[in-house]
């Protein structure tokens, strides 16, 4: 992500100072202000190259909630609404289940491709 885009997204956050956040940064407030309206116009957006790349993708058989005391165990015991798992060998992994924070996945993400 290019660093003025990143600036600009910072400013769009509840409560942020454009001003304060320009200060942060070294850079002059009318400056991100310009970068802000270039990313509301889709100006700032990288080539889908830069975005993109193609990693290895294993898919596996879900787990089975149920085992051989039958129905009385899989209430115990719900299942998932769904789960993935994300694997940097040697740097992290990561289990996402259902209902996460787009957001907040996105930003780990982001901060391991580093």
């Amino acid at each position: 992500m290019s660093e003025k885009r990143r600036i600009a997204e910072l400013t769009l956050e509840p409560g942020a100072s454009v001003a304060l956040v320009a200060r942060a940064h070294g850079v002059n407030p009318n400056q991100v202000f310009k970068w802000r309206r270039a990313l509301k116009r889709g100006e700032l957006n990288e080539p889908m190259s830069a975005l993109t790349s193609l990693l290895p993708v294993m898919v596996s058989a879900p787990c089975e909630a149920s085992n051989a005391t039958g129905d009385a165990d899989a209430k115990q015991h719900p299942t998932l609404g769904g789960a993935i798992h994300i694997e940097f060998p040697g740097r992290a992994m990561i289990l996402v289940e259902s209902g996460a924070d787009p957001a907040l996945l996105r930003s780990v993400l982001e901060s391991l491709r580093k």
